[in-house]
């Protein structure tokens, strides 16, 4: 029988230790890669411009997400305001840039969680939480005495911090990262952070380690396990040959992967040629072939849809 990995750090006393060590990171800010040291249980500010609360800008049942995710119920996301990355092609710009949202307190992202789950979503899944894991963890443990089950969704940009995601051992079911780039320059141009390459490769190979492959129950629904989103670019800026070589050789053949073709130009991407404009057919179809070629055959069932009618 299913239980939500928190809920087993809940009846072995360890959710309350984690929740304390990662509140104490917001003292002298480190729970992102951006180390910003700054003091947010102050209310200072760092990249993120998020204090000592999150920030919500919405919360509701998602029917577009993968399909293991999203069953009948639909995967219960919490879009969480501001990014780590501010990648200057977002395609949620309003949230991730201009901030669009509320602070919510402990008891009301909490509450937010047991809403979805009382609504018959299959699982509380966190959209862009790097910059607000500690708050997220408190409320999880809030949430977890009051009946909250379903597993938990850590859908993340993938710039995250080794030591962060150590805390999360034990406590998150499923992470969903972005491979957004293997190339360094690009991450530097497009994303604030010519790091990326390095950093999300150590993120990939921790979140494989806590959870493994992707496992999917008798109805379809993921459980547990590891999930990756890769993005196709114009011109191959995602490069996506590197990006699956790395999944299949150094994580898994066995990994479950969204070749997505949703890019558009938003936000600022316009002031950027190479990606001032969308994917084409033959883009999107090339990366399908280049991840089957590197070994990568599990993508998620939505790809032969858009192949077929993008």
């Amino acid at each position: 029988m299913f239980e939500a990995a928190y809920l087993k750090a809940l009846r072995k006393g360890k959710l309350a230790g984690k929740v304390a060590a990662a509140m104490e990171m917001l003292r002298d800010c480190h729970v992102c890669p951006r180390n910003c040291r700054m003091n947010r249980l102050e209310g200072e500010t760092g990249f993120c411009g998020i204090g000592a609360r999150a920030m919500v800008s919405s919360a509701h049942a998602h029917f577009g997400e993968e399909e293991p995710l999203v069953g009948s119920g639909g995967s219960g996301t919490i879009f969480f305001t501001s990014c780590n990355l501010k990648c200057i092609f977002c395609q949620n710009f309003e949230i991730s840039h201009l901030m669009e949202g509320q602070e919510a307190d402990t008891p009301t992202l909490g509450g937010l969680m047991l809403g979805l789950q009382r609504n018959g979503c299959h699982n509380i899944n966190f959209v862009t939480p790097s910059h607000v894991v500690p708050q997220i963890l408190e409320a999880v443990a809030w949430a977890a005495v009051r009946g909250l089950s379903v597993p938990l969704v850590y859908n993340t940009g993938g710039y995250d911090s080794s030591e962060t995601l150590e805390i999360l051992d034990g406590i998150v079911d499923i992470y969903m990262p972005d491979l957004k780039t293997m190339d360094s320059q690009v991450g530097k141009q497009l994303m604030n952070a010519e790091d990326y390459p390095e950093v999300v490769r150590q993120a990939i190979r921790e979140m494989h380690r806590q959870v493994g492959d992707l496992q999917i129950d008798d109805h379809g629904i993921a459980t547990r396990g590891l999930l990756v989103r890769h993005l196709v670019m114009p011109e191959d800026l995602a490069d996506t040959r590197e990006a699956m070589r790395f999944l299949a050789r150094e994580i898994s053949r066995n990994t479950y992967v969204n070749i997505m073709n949703q890019y558009r130009p938003c936000g600022r991407a316009f002031q950027e040629p190479r990606i001032n404009r969308s994917v084409t057919r033959e883009e999107y179809a090339r990366a399908i072939s280049t991840a089957q070629e590197e070994g990568i055959a599990r993508l998620d069932q939505r790809t032969g849809y858009r192949l077929r009618f993008f």
